[in-house]
Formats: structure tokens, C-alpha cells, sequence
């Protein structure tokens, strides 16, 4: 037989299966959910911000209704900041842009105020979980830390009332704690941009804010001229503006020495009282026995944010003796590292239990003992024994929140409904017929919203009472009762005054 030369066939090119396309598909999805996992986060809070602001059906306090009034009027050329709230940059910062939605500005202000705010659990938990640096095999410890953290931070008394009015302070607490996890996780750029947005709501900011910026141009040159446009800004918007707008560029120091609620007594023990009451006995606790442990363990973060919460304390104590108010919500911040630090308690437990034995055997000096306490299923009982102690004892505490809180929403839900009978009764009546006829006399907590509703100035709403029997003008009377709203004008002197007012007697 000739020999015959055979070809190589080519190999078959196999269609890859299914399966790992499939497979392929969630490997490149889950890649790039991760590269823009802070935008998605970003969106899921805001999306969170507009399911409470549905289910909760509340509306914000006094100050964030003059807010929006500040918007509306700075789009118009007409801001004026003279009188109540006081200014505060931070929210200007939104309420300007909104302000061009007209009346969806309250919706948008709200769900972001809710957003910002709950994120404060976030960063809370993020914190706490690093600070804590569990080895990999107990990452569970870190997780515990988080939990406690994030949920303790909602437990500040005051708190979850101050989300639902949509109020700054709780903004704030999550901002400055956005800046700690920035800095835990060396991106100092970001959080010198926390701490600035941060120091536009609350002037205590200003003193953690002085201490990074001094270690950040020291530590990170390539941030200086950043930071120098960003330390400009800061006096240009808290003085500045109303430099333009009022009477002086300190009309909210001004407010803040004539405010009813200012401290009696000894300054710096009240301070500390309103302080106190914020957080748990049982979180007060926990936290002062993680700073113990971190000193103990030379824990230079966490000996850090012990000094910050300190540093924010005492800052407010020295306002409270210039003669501001030292209201106990402009400390949730230090409330707030008072939770996180409660976190770091929880995971310390777990990850120093077996230390905490093994320490004991050695003591005990006998060689069965050491044996068995070093046991890492007695570790882990005990571990689990004093964190549920822990949590028992937080059960008083976090029912009396609920009960508060539960009976705080059904009366934020009534006040909606007479909200919304205001600006029923004030577009029926017409907002300029209500201006025309003289003075309005309505609550002081309701000012602010009325000048939402007319389109005025919160500042031109305040009634003084002595100013009337000096000098008589007409008054448009507003009252609140049992079924909503009831407006009668009074005081007018002449026939013109009488027309100006004629037809403005309503009674729902």
C-alpha cells in the first residue's frame, strides 16, 4: 500500500455553554455595581427618603420652612435674613436650587434631608465595623459593631423626631461622620468636603474641621489650594450673605444670645446635663469602657474619636457661657460618636473574649484552668453572655423611644393635616387680600409656614402685641381649632381699612 498523507482537521470551535455566559454576565454586573456602588448607594437613600416621606406623611418644623422661604426669595432677588431662623448656610445650599421647582422644593428638601440623614446609620456602622479591624475569620465582630452603632444612633433621644422635620442636625451627624470614614479609609480629599459641608450648618464644627485641615496640609500639600478656596468660602457664606441681607453680618449669633431656651444655672454642668440625656445609660457605658480599652491598648482611632466627642462637648459648654443656647440637639454629633464608640464595645467583647481568659488562666496559674479557659467555645459563651446583657439592658430604653416616637408620629400626622388647611384656607382667601389687610397674628410656630404659603418673609410674620396698643393697625387674626382654621380680621380704624379686610372671615 502507498502511503497516504492525511490532514489534521482543524479543531471545532465549541459555542460556550449557557451557564457561563450567564455567569459571565453577573461577574461583569457585580463589577460594575461595585465601581459605582457609592452612586447606587446615593440613589437607594434617596429612594429610601421618598418611601418614609410617603409613609410617614409628615412636614417639617419652623426652621426648615423658613428655609424654603429663604430659596424663593433669593431666586426673586428679595432674600432677607433679618429675624428667625436663624442663618445657616447648609441648607441654603439646597433650598436655592429647589426653590426653582416652586412648590416641589418641600418635597425635594425633605427627601433629601431624609436621605442625608439616614445615611448617618450608615456611616455610623461603617465607622464602628473599622475602627474595630477584625481579622478576616471574625468578621462577625466588626458586623456586630456596625449593627450596634448604626441602630444605637437612631436611638439618640430627639433623634428620629428631628429626620421626620426634616431639621439639619441630623444632616450634619451624618456628614461629619461621612468625613471619619473618609479619613479611616485615606480618601482626605472627600473628607475635607464632609467636614466643609459640615461647618455650613453647625460653627462647632469648626474645631475638628481646624484640627484635620492643620494635619491635612501638613500630611497631603496636594490638597492645600483646595482646602484654601474651601476655609475662603466658609466666612463668605456664614457672614457674607447676611452682611448683605440683614442688619449684620452676626444676625444669627445675634438669635442665638436671645434664644428662650438659653441654659440657667451653671453653664458648663447644664451643658453636659442636656448631653447626657441624649444616649442610653447603657450606650454611655459601653462607650466609656471601649475608650478605656483603647487607651489601654494605645487604640490611636479610637482614643481620636473619644477626643472629638470631648472637643465637641466643650466647644458647646464654651458657647453656652458666651450666652448661646447649648440646645441638646447640637450634640448629636457628639451623641452620635458616643454610639459608634457603643459599637466598638460590642466588638471588642467578642474579639477580646479569649485574651480576657487566657489573661485569667495565667492569674490562676494552673495548668487544667489554663486549658480550659482558653476554650474557644467558653470565649464565645461569654462573649454572647455580656452582649445580651447588654441588650437587655437597652430594652427599657428603646421602648420608651418607641412609645415617644409612635405618639410623636400621630402628632406630626395631625399637624400635616392642619398644615394642609392653612394653604387651603390662605389660597381661598387669596394670599395678597391676607397681606393687604394688615398684621397677621398667627402662632410663632406657624410664621414660617404662612410665609411659605403667601410667598412673604418669615421676619414680616412676627406680632408683637405691644407694638399693636402703641401704635393700632389692623390685625388678620389666624387661630387654630378642634375641626382646622379660623381668620377674622380686627383692629382696623377707617372705612379703607375695614374695605382692605372685608371678606377675610373664614371658619373651617
Amino acid at each position: 500500500m502507498t502511503e497516504q498523507t492525511v490532514p489534521a482537521r482543524a479543531p471545532v470551535a465549541r459555542a460556550p455553554a449557557s451557564g457561563s455566559r450567564a455567569g459571565g454576565r453577573r461577574e461583569a454586573t457585580l463589577e460594575l455595581a461595585y465601581r459605582f456602588r457609592w452612586v447606587l448607594g446615593a440613589v437607594a437613600m434617596l429612594i429610601l427618603g421618598a418611601i418614609v416621606m410617603e409613609w410617614a406623611k409628615a412636614r417639617p418644623g419652623y426652621d426648615p420652612y423658613g428655609w424654603l422661604v429663604w430659596g424663593r426669595l433669593a431666586i426673586h432677588g428679595k432674600l432677607d435674613t433679618n429675624g428667625a431662623p436663624s442663618w445657616k448656610p447648609l441648607p441654603f445650599l439646597f433650598t436655592l436650587p429647589y426653590a426653582l421647582t416652586g412648590r416641589h422644593a418641600l418635597s425635594l428638601w425633605m427627601i433629601t434631608s431624609f436621605a442625608i440623614s439616614l445615611s448617618g446609620s450608615v456611616f455610623a456602622y461603617r465607622v464602628a465595623f473599622t475602627l474595630v479591624d477584625a481579622p478576616p475569620r471574625r468578621r462577625y465582630a466588626a458586623y456586630a459593631a456596625g449593627l450596634v452603632a448604626g441602630l444605637a444612633l437612631l436611638g439618640i433621644d430627639q433623634y428620629l423626631h428631628s429626620i421626620l422635620s426634616a431639621e439639619s442636625d441630623t444632616m450634619i451627624v451624618a456628614l461629619c461622620l461621612a468625613a471619619v470614614d473618609c479619613i479611616l479609609h485615606r480618601r482626605y480629599r472627600w473628607a475635607f468636603w464632609m467636614w466643609w459641608l459640615a461647618a455650613l450648618g453647625r460653627p462647632e464644627v469648626w474645631g475638628p474641621m481646624a484640627i484635620y485641615t492643620v494635619w491635612a496640609w501638613r500630611s497631603e500639600p496636594a490638597m492645600r489650594r483646595q482646602m484654601i478656596f474651601g476655609l475662603i468660602l466658609i466666612p463668605v457664606l456664614w457672614f457674607g450673605i447676611p452682611a448683605l441681607t440683614s442688619k449684620s453680618p452676626f444676625s444669627a449669633a445675634s438669635l442665638a444670645e436671645r434664644s428662650p431656651r438659653e441654659l440657667h444655672g451653671n453653664k458648663i454642668t447644664g451643658t453636659f446635663d442636656r448631653f447626657s440625656g441624649l444616649d442610653a445609660a447603657s450606650i454611655k457605658i459601653a462607650a466609656l469602657i471601649a475608650a478605656v480599652l483603647a487607651f489601654v491598648r494605645r487604640d490611636r482611632p479610637v482614643l481620636l474619636l473619644v477626643g472629638g466627642v470631648v472637643l465637641w462637648v466643650v466647644i458647646e459648654a464654651a458657647f453656652a457661657l458666651h450666652g448661646w443656647p447649648a440646645v441638646a440637639r447640637y450634640m448629636f454629633e457628639a451623641a452620635g460618636g458616643t454610639c459608634v464608640l457603643a459599637g466598638v464595645f460590642a466588638g471588642r467583647v467578642i474579639l477580646d473574649a479569649p485574651v480576657a481568659l487566657a489573661w485569667l488562666g495565667r492569674r490562676l496559674g494552673r495548668p487544667r484552668w489554663q486549658s480550659w479557659l482558653v476554650s474557644p467555645q467558653l470565649a464565645g459563651w461569654l462573649a454572647g453572655a455580656v452582649l445580651l446583657v447588654f441588650a437587655v439592658s437597652l430594652l427599657p430604653a428603646a421602648r420608651s423611644r418607641y412609645t415617644y416616637e409612635r405618639a410623636d408620629l400621630t402628632s406630626q400626622r395631625a399637624r400635616t393635616k392642619e398644615i394642609a388647611l392653612l394653604g387651603q384656607v390662605v389660597d381661598r382667601l387669596g394670599a395678597s387680600h391676607i397681606l393687604a389687610c394688615g398684621q397677621p397674628n398667627i402662632g410663632i410656630a406657624w410664621q414660617s409656614i404662612l410665609a411659605w404659603d403667601t410667598g412673604s418673609n418669615t421676619g414680616v410674620l412676627y406680632f408683637s402685641a405691644k407694638a399693636e396698643q402703641e401704635h393700632p393697625f389692623p390685625i388678620e387674626n389666624m387661630y387654630t381649632h378642634s375641626y382646622g382654621w379660623e381668620f377674622f380680621p380686627s383692629d382696623w380704624t377707617n372705612s379703607t381699612q375695614a374695605a382692605r379686610c372685608r371678606g377675610l372671615t373664614f371658619r373651617t
